[in-house]
């Protein structure tokens, strides 16, 4: 069984997805710790006005963050956090609304055998049909190692190392976009991230209804839509003259 510490994000009030977590977690053999996640309007004035930034939001998302939003990135800070705290060479982080899958174990006993100083982040869910820029065996039957021609969006679940972990925490406090979204301009902070293909882990069905925000959003404003296109923009120029990394450095 993997020696990796795991931690899954979970709020105080979601007690059935916290036991839920547990449960899957047991049926895999896993030990994970349990994160208080933040809410955020528990954080004071001074501590929400470190984190996050409206002038940020404005200069690089197209639309205001919700509580919930900045409540999640602050979470998976703390995460990044709790590593640099520790001895540990890395970490895995889970979000609550995941199905973990029979394949997991194996992906995180692979990762644990690679050197750290390889990787800054590696994604454990990704899209079905991936945008694969490079690609080797992982000695998991059936998954291979990857890069991604443009990383896609889910903080569901991944491992950090800690080198990844500093790099975050150096370049996203104060922060302006969703943690997913910032982990897509990675060339904004030369965060080396791969990922493992097919996924080792799926959203719950429990993922369709966040326990953070709400789900209904009005029609977006036309400056709110020139803002999402000139966010667009920058990823594509960001992807298109960034030098990722190659799977092959994955050793």
């Amino acid at each position: 069984m993997p020696s990796l510490p795991i931690l899954y994000i979970n709020l105080d009030k979601d007690a059935e997805r916290h036991q839920r977590m547990e449960s899957n977690f047991l049926n895999l053999g896993l030990n994970a710790q349990r994160l208080s996640a933040t809410w955020w309007p528990d954080l004071s004035p001074e501590e929400q006005a470190r984190h996050h930034r409206s002038d940020l939001t404005q200069a690089q998302y197209f639309k205001p963050l919700g509580n919930g939003e900045k409540g999640c990135y602050c979470s998976h800070l703390a995460a990044c956090q709790r590593l640099l705290d520790s001895d540990a060479p890395s970490l895995v982080v889970f979000e609550d609304d995941v199905q973990l899958l029979p394949s997991l174990p194996a992906a995180l006993e692979a990762i644990q055998k690679l050197p750290t100083d390889s990787w800054d982040l590696i994604k454990l869910y990704g899209r079905e049909n991936e945008k694969i820029a490079s690609r080797r065996p992982s000695g998991i039957e059936g998954h291979e190692w990857i890069t991604y021609r443009r990383v896609p969006s889910f903080a569901a679940g991944y491992a950090i190392s800690r080198a990844g972990a500093e790099k975050i925490l150096r370049t996203r406090i104060p922060f302006g976009r969703p943690v997913d979204v910032d982990m897509r301009f990675w060339f904004e902070n030369d965060l080396h991230i791969f990922g493992i293909y097919p996924s080792v882990i799926a959203l719950d069905d429990t993922s369709f209804t966040s326990s953070i925000w709400a789900q209904k959003e009005g029609r977006m404003t036309l400056s709110q839509r020139l803002r999402k296109l000139k966010m667009k923009l920058q990823l594509t120029w960001g992807n298109t003259w960034a030098t990722p990394p190659h799977v092959k450095d994955l050793v």
